[in-house]
């Protein structure tokens, strides 16, 4: 997919960028669980369900039904 230049040793022409190393697959992890956490106190508080139930009912006001 990239092109390496001639110059550099076999060992390194081989590796490659794609993909994510394990580090990486940790912090995405991580970081879906912190937002997954702060979305989940967000939309269970009294401020979220009232939020919830004002965006419903404006979406049932606009169906034709």
């Amino acid at each position: 997919m990239f092109d390496q230049p001639a110059a550099l040793s076999p060992r390194l022409a081989s590796r490659t960028e794609e993909g994510m190393s394990t580090a990486e697959y940790a912090i995405g992890t991580v970081g879906a669980c912190g937002f997954a956490g702060l979305l989940y106190k967000l939309l269970t508080s009294e401020f979220g369900q009232n939020l919830l139930e004002n965006v419903l009912d404006k979406v049932l006001d606009l169906l034709p039904f």
